[in-house]
C-alpha cells in the first residue's frame, strides 16, 4: 500500500499511533494507572481495561465524517446511548479476531440502546474494508478515516486516547469517554466494557 498521498505530519502520528502499540503490548504497568504519567484519572485492571469513574470522564471531541458507504455521521448525535467506538483497519490480524465477537455484541446490546461505531484506518481504498464488514457480518457503520484525522482529533489529551489499532473507547450515554481497552476483545471483555454503563443513572 502506499502512503505518499498522506501529509507527512500525519503520516507521523499514524506511526506514533503504531509504536505506542507496540511499546503497550510488551510494556508493563505497575502502578495500576495508564495513559501519561501522574495525575490521570483512569484505572487499568488487570485484563487491560482502562476506566474513568463517572465525574471524571471528559467529553470526546468531534467524531464525524463519512461512512465507508458514503453516508454522513457524527457520533454526537448518538448522545443519550452508550457508544462503543472501535478503531480497526482490514490488514489488522487482531481486528479479525475480535470482528466476530462485535458483530454478535452490537445485535445482541442494540435493543437496550448501545450503538457501535467503527473507525477504519490506513486502509487507502474501499474495497477490502468493505469487503471485511461483509464477511464478518458487521451491522454498524464505520466512520472512513484512512489518514486517521478523526482519530487525532477526536480524543483530548490527556484522556483515554487511541495508542493503537485496534482500540476500542466506550463513551457513556452523556458522550463522556469512560473505557479503553488497547487489545483485541472478545465477547465477555466487550461486555465487561459495556454493562457497567448501561446500569448507570
Amino acid at each position: 500500500m502506499s502512503l505518499s498521498r498522506a501529509p507527512r505530519r500525519t503520516l507521523l502520528a499514524v506511526g506514533t499511533l503504531s509504536a505506542a502499540l507496540a511499546l503497550s503490548a510488551c510494556g508493563s504497568d505497575t502502578n495500576g494507572k495508564s495513559g501519561g504519567g501522574g495525575g490521570t484519572n483512569f484505572v487499568t485492571n488487570t485484563g487491560g481495561i482502562s476506566t474513568v469513574a463517572k465525574g471524571d470522564r471528559v467529553a470526546a471531541n468531534k467524531i464525524a465524517g463519512e461512512t465507508l458507504e458514503g453516508e454522513r455521521l457524527d457520533v454526537a448525535d448518538l448522545k443519550g446511548k452508550v457508544v462503543v467506538l472501535n478503531l480497526w483497519g482490514s490488514w489488522c490480524g487482531p481486528c479479525r479476531a475480535e470482528a466476530p465477537h462485535f458483530a454478535k455484541v452490537a445485535k445482541d446490546l442494540q435493543p437496550k440502546g448501545v450503538e457501535f461505531v467503527g473507525l477504519n484506518t490506513r486502509d487507502f481504498e474501499k474495497d477490502k474494508p468493505l469487503a471485511f464488514e461483509a464477511d464478518y457480518g458487521i451491522p454498524y457503520p464505520s466512520l472512513y478515516d484512512p489518514a486517521g484525522k478523526i482519530i487525532l482529533n477526536g480524543f483530548p489529551k490527556g484522556s483515554l486516547v487511541p495508542q493503537g489499532i485496534p482500540t476500542t473507547i466506550v463513551l457513556d450515554k452523556d458522550g463522556k469517554i469512560a473505557a479503553r481497552s488497547l487489545m483485541a476483545l472478545d465477547d465477555k471483555k466487550l461486555r465487561s466494557m459495556i454493562e457497567p454503563l448501561l446500569a448507570e443513572k
